[in-house]
């Protein structure tokens, strides 16, 4: 049993009265819609039409949102409708970021993600959904598509329909009879300047520019719901003090595997920094959940998702902070005079060098689930991540290093490292950006990048500043002054805070819907 929607096109007059049904029947609040009418319009006066399209949760047979949903709170029941218990919804709008779509959103007054569930309390109930029983037009089917009895069954064997954006994979359950492409492409009606009764939503206008539009249609948007960037600064920032943190455990377990240093800087600084900079990242995640007070949830077992890289990233935070306390203990009480075996240390040491990669990397395994966004579908954005943390953290310790008057063979370790992390990451930022991208929305989104809105602070801050702290570490190693490394060491935290700034927002900003 699969229920699905069909939406003829043909017949929809434009009236929302589908759109306030569903807010009547789930009391949703003002601005904010489960079920929306939008509005694209085409050609110039007096040869103008206007095009329409009915806007909800697709109800996916491959369902990106309950993948990426780390506590449960997104299901697919039995009958093939994709629900949620916002009881176990802690708003980290993993499920936002998810869906290609632009169907979920954060409820004003319940701080957790809602979206069309099929009413699925009617259908439990034996009745038609909302919209489906006001539709004065008839043109909202909706039914068991899998039945090959069932009158929506029937219609799509016998109908042409559409589907939104099909690349993505995820096997919709909403078709689409006799809907314009620019209505059901997002990229091929940018908003100008306003909408037809209300303003426009800020970040269309703001990204307006980066569309490539529909040149022969001349079509434009001239009526959507808004919707905004769901990550912002904390989840950048978070990206820089993770690097830091993974990066000062990594480098430091290598020097004490691979150099041998057994200094401060090795024992207790390192696993500090690590610690400290993942106390700031776990403050910041939880600080960006907009039901801070559920983040236990991530703790339950009876929630956890398994197949969450959201939950799964959480597992490898605390194994970082469990091997970096464990290991600042041991190197508190070597300094306090308590004789310590070498073999606790080296075994923390050979546990930290997989626990760091992967506190580094599985972002990259996390951005991977948010199919909305294109541009973090990058099969290069693990090493990436790696070599950031070895250039945030080696900038870190470097410094650390050079105040601690630590020994020259480890400062000039720690410049390589630092060198080699940059190195890396200019390089995988080209091949990042300057490659083919697969998708069109991962092509806008670049586009803005390197030569749109973002372009002065991509080229200056994640690149400019890049070549130069590059160059002040090699300048280190040629020369031997240490003020250099010193320089590069602070200049790379502003590479890492201004490479996660553009990459986090640009991935945002092609629309969904």
């Amino acid at each position: 049993m699969r229920y699905g929607f069909a939406i003829d096109q043909r017949t929809c007059i434009g009236c929302h009265a589908c759109t306030v049904a569903c807010k009547t029947e789930h009391a949703i609040p003002v601005g904010q819609f489960r079920t929306w009418v939008k509005y694209v319009e085409k050609g110039q006066y007096p040869d103008t039409t206007r095009e329409m399209g009915i806007m909800r949760c697709n109800h996916c047979t491959d369902a990106p949102c309950v993948t990426g949903c780390p506590t449960q709170a997104l299901f697919i029941r039995d009958d093939g409708i994709v629900d949620f218990d916002n009881s176990r919804c802690i708003g980290c709008k993993m499920c936002m970021q998810a869906c290609p779509y632009d169907a979920i959103y954060i409820d004003d007054e319940t701080h957790t993600a809602a979206k069309c569930n099929f009413c699925a309390h009617r259908i439990d109930a034996g009745l038609e959904p909302a919209c489906v029983q006001v539709c004065p037009t008839q043109s909202i089917w909706m039914g068991d598509i899998d039945d090959p009895t069932s009158g929506i069954s029937r219609m799509l064997s016998i109908t042409p329909v559409n589907v939104r954006t099909p690349e993505q994979g995820t096997r919709p359950n909403v078709y689409y009879v006799g809907a314009d492409s620019t209505v059901l492409d997002p990229l091929a009606a940018p908003v100008r300047g306003t909408y037809l009764w209300a303003d426009a939503d800020p970040l269309r206008l703001e990204t307006a520019g980066d569309l490539p539009g529909d040149p022969a249609s001349q079509a434009r948007l001239t009526y959507n719901t808004a919707h905004a960037r769901p990550w912002g600064w904390r989840v950048w920032t978070y990206l820089w003090t993770k690097s830091i943190a993974s990066g000062a455990l990594l480098l430091g377990a290598l020097l004490y595997l691979l150099v041998g240093d057994r200094g401060p800087l090795v024992t207790t600084a390192a696993p500090f920094i690590n610690e400290l900079f993942l106390i700031l990242t776990a403050v910041l995640l939880v600080w960006d959940l907009k039901r801070p007070e559920r983040f236990w949830f991530l703790l339950d077992p009876r929630k956890i998702n398994r197949r969450s890289w959201l939950a799964i990233g959480g597992v490898f935070l605390g194994l970082s902070a469990g091997v970096g306390g464990l290991w600042f203990l041991l190197g508190v009480g070597g300094l306090l005079g308590v004789t310590i075996p070498a073999w606790p240390m080296t075994a923390l040491a050979w546990i930290g060098v997989p626990a760091a990669v992967m506190t580094a990397g599985y972002t990259a395994f996390l951005f991977g689930q948010a199919e909305g966004r294109d541009l973090w579908q990058s099969p290069v954005l693990f090493w990436h991540l790696i070599a950031q943390a070895v250039m945030a953290g080696g900038g870190v310790l470097l410094l650390v290093a050079l105040a601690l008057q630590a020994d020259t063979q480890v400062i000039t370790w720690l410049t390589w490292a630092l060198l080699i992390g940059t190195a890396a990451h200019l390089l995988i930022t080209a091949v990042e950006f300057g490659g083919k991208h697969p998708t069109r929305n991962a092509e806008v989104a670049a586009h803005a990048v390197t030569s749109g809105r973002y372009a002065l602070r991509f080229w200056v801050g994640s690149i400019g500043l890049g070549l130069v702290a590059a160059a002040l570490a090699l300048g280190t190693i040629l020369t031997g002054v240490v003020l250099y490394a010193a320089l590069a060491g602070i200049l790379v935290q502003v590479v890492l805070l201004v490479h996660e700034q553009v990459f986090v927002r640009a991935g945002q900003d092609p629309p969904l819907s």
